[in-house]
């Protein structure tokens, strides 16, 4: 309130007071107004600093996003694909005709060169080995005595004593005795192999791999009866492709694995490869020789693998983790925890473990993204996550696969 002096009709003086209230609230709004406004804008201020100076976080990805390249074997080459079998299988037939008396082996048994399998009746081949070997003696002693006979002839006839036809009679007398000889010993001969022949023995050392014969058996001549392999060395019948032919050569060695031995890797050696290919799949069977002195592999199984045209030891990387879309081939590399896209060059591809040979661009150690991690932008920061703690540790990359 502010008092103003006033004259009253009467002369005297009153005092008025005056309410200046409203100006001074007006006044006071307006001032809190402009102040808070003013803090407003300041602490906007503020939120866009500390958003500006925020640090970028990071793209976590897991272990099995990446690859750490390294340098191991790669190889190339045609692939193959056949049946596994013994390098050297005879098929044991009768050659004397007769009753089985015994059979001695079982499918599996080890048996040695010329060990008895099997015994067939002998009595009809030997009685004619006996025959025969009773001809032999008495047409030695015919043939001796036409010796004798045919030496008088000619001390004769040097005397003049008996005439030149006479000697010509005794020579022809001998050589006639001679062939008989010649004669009765073939048939003993021959006689003799159907009776050694009526004991069936292995051609070879090895294993018997079948068995068709019992004892009471009656079989001829001919009749399959064992079956033997040599196991020390194995055979694979493969075919390849006749557009690939011209890359193999005797000599070239073959990887392979066989159904039943899960990821065993075995070895060998291109030893043949056909002159003609087949009309109807237009391939061309080789033979590989494998080494099996343990006795590891057995026969009849089915392989498949590749032969090793080249082979050596390079900067491998898995196919996945290259980008082939572009005019050149490239990579998402990590470097300093940032993705960076990188140009490579590429050598030879392992069909089989779907690696490339990596000839230019990077080196071993440098890390790759592979996968869906390759959408990641250049530039950008990633970690690599444990799946164990959801992200917050980092996991050990994989290294590319491959022979060391």
């Amino acid at each position: 309130m502010t008092p103003t002096m006033t004259n009253t009709p009467s002369g005297a003086t009153r005092v008025v007071c005056m309410n200046t209230s409203r100006r001074a609230s007006r006044s006071i709004g307006l001032g809190l107004l402009l102040a808070t406004g003013a803090l407003s804008l300041a602490g906007c201020g503020k939120k866009e600093d500390a958003a500006a100076q925020a640090p970028e976080q990071p793209t976590l990805i897991s272990a099995e996003n990446i690859a750490v390249v390294d340098t191991m074997r790669i190889a190339s080459g045609p692939s193959i694909s056949g049946e596994l079998n013994a390098e050297r299988t005879a098929s044991v037939r009768a050659e004397v005709s007769g009753s089985v008396i015994q059979v001695y082996v079982e499918p599996g048994q080890r048996v040695a060169a010329g060990a008895p399998l099997a015994r067939i009746d002998a009595t009809t081949a030997s009685a004619a080995e006996l025959s025969a070997r009773t001809g032999v003696t008495a047409s030695d002693a015919q043939a001796a005595q036409a010796k004798k006979e045919l030496d008088r002839a000619e001390r004769l006839n040097a005397a003049g004593a008996i005439a030149d036809r006479d000697l010509e009679n005794t020579r022809l007398q001998y050589s006639t005795a001679m062939a008989q000889l010649a004669n009765v010993k073939s048939a003993y001969a021959a006689a003799n192999k159907q009776l050694r022949s009526a004991t069936v023995r292995a051609p070879f050392a090895g294993v018997v791999a079948g068995k068709v014969v019992s004892a009471g058996d009656v079989v001829q001549p001919g009749a399959a009866l064992f079956t033997v392999v040599d196991p020390r060395s194995m055979r694979l019948e493969a075919a390849v492709p006749a557009g690939q032919i011209g890359q193999i050569r005797i000599g070239m060695p073959v990887a392979f694995s066989v159904s039943g031995y899960g990821d065993r890797k075995f070895t060998g050696t291109v030893t043949r490869v056909s002159p003609v290919a087949d009309p109807t799949t237009r391939q061309v069977q080789i033979l590989a020789s494998i080494p099996n002195g343990a006795g590891t592999l057995v026969g009849g199984l089915f392989a498949e693998g590749r032969v090793n045209t080249e082979s050596r030891h390079a900067v491998v990387l898995p196919a996945t983790a290259i980008d082939q879309r572009g005019a050149t081939p490239s990579v998402m590399r990590v470097r300093g925890g940032r993705v960076e896209r990188i140009s490579v060059t590429l050598g030879i591809r392992d069909e089989q473990r779907e690696n490339y040979e990596i000839t230019q661009g990077l080196q071993r150690g440098d890390t790759v993204l592979l996968g869906a991690a390759q959408a990641i932008g250049e530039g950008k920061q990633v970690r690599v996550s444990n799946m164990n703690d959801q992200g917050s540790k980092s996991a050990s990359p994989k290294a590319t696969t491959g022979s060391r």
